[in-house]
């Protein structure tokens, strides 16, 4: 469908749930593209999606991965080695905070739902790159994680999660810096407000989304298929100068001042 093609590359896919998933949206085009795709799921509660998704390929590789635990990511590479001899692409799409620090004010945050965020949302990028690189020592490889604009704004409702997605930020360009000379790229893509199943639970939802399509350049919201397909550039070798990057898909909003 799209003229870019990944036949030979491998990769990984951490946070499908369902078929909302922006995870699933581009776990689909990079398989389109011709790359051998393997997902990784938190628990066998999301398993039967996961199955379902992946019905139709013929080479699904599916790795129950809680990225929680350090050990069972590095058991997962560990299978993803012995599977496919090599990585080339991995992909962190993986956020989580308590319901009950998505709404209210930021200021009343718990020290409990402050760790929760910032340990899921942001931290599980650090042990996915220490135990993913490796496996790109031969021809190299990218890693593509999932942001929000709320990294550098208050969004009311967004609270904490605005926080860990600052501080993801900030470790993709110290792992581009790290991982540089492994050829190893790391980059980030800024997405606008998208129907998931984790969106639900965010305070203020709707009024994001519909702030974003009357206020962005393109008056209008964006696409899973917008943000899988800057992926599959992402993790493709027309890529292959950017490393470090937070790229913005949100029709523009991100540029507006009112």
């Amino acid at each position: 469908m799209y003229p870019i093609d990944l036949s030979g590359k491998t990769g990984i896919i951490f946070g499908v749930a369902n078929q909302r998933s922006i995870a699933w949206s581009i776990a689909e085009i990079l398989h389109e593209a011709g790359a051998k795709i393997a997902l990784a799921y938190q628990n066998e509660r999301v398993r039967g999606n996961v199955e379902a998704l992946t019905g139709s390929w013929d080479d699904a590789l599916l790795i129950e991965c809680d990225a929680a635990e350090d050990s069972n990511v590095a058991a997962a590479f560990e299978r993803v080695g012995e599977q496919f001899g090599g990585l080339n692409i991995i992909v962190h799409s993986i956020a989580f905070a308590n319901r009950e620090d998505l709404g209210g004010r930021f200021v009343d945050t718990g020290r409990d739902g402050f760790r929760v965020a910032l340990d899921i949302s942001a931290y599980t990028l650090l042990p996915l790159a220490r135990y993913g690189a490796p496996l790109m020592a031969a021809a190299g490889g990218s890693i593509v994680t999932l942001t929000f604009q709320a990294s550098t704004r208050a969004f009311p409702g967004y609270n904490i999660m605005g926080t860990a997605k600052a501080a993801l930020e900030n470790e993709v360009r110290q792992l581009a810096a790290d991982l540089g000379e492994e050829k190893v790229r790391v980059n980030a893509i800024s997405a606008g407000p998208l129907d998931t199943l984790s969106s639900r639970a965010i305070g203020r939802y709707r009024d994001m989304k519909r702030i974003a399509a009357e206020r962005s350049p393109m008056r209008r919201n964006i696409t899973h298929e917008e943000v899988a397909k800057t992926a599959l550039f992402l993790c493709s070798d027309l890529s292959s100068g950017i490393t470090g990057e937070i790229i913005h898909v949100d029709a523009g909003y991100n540029i507006m001042g009112i």
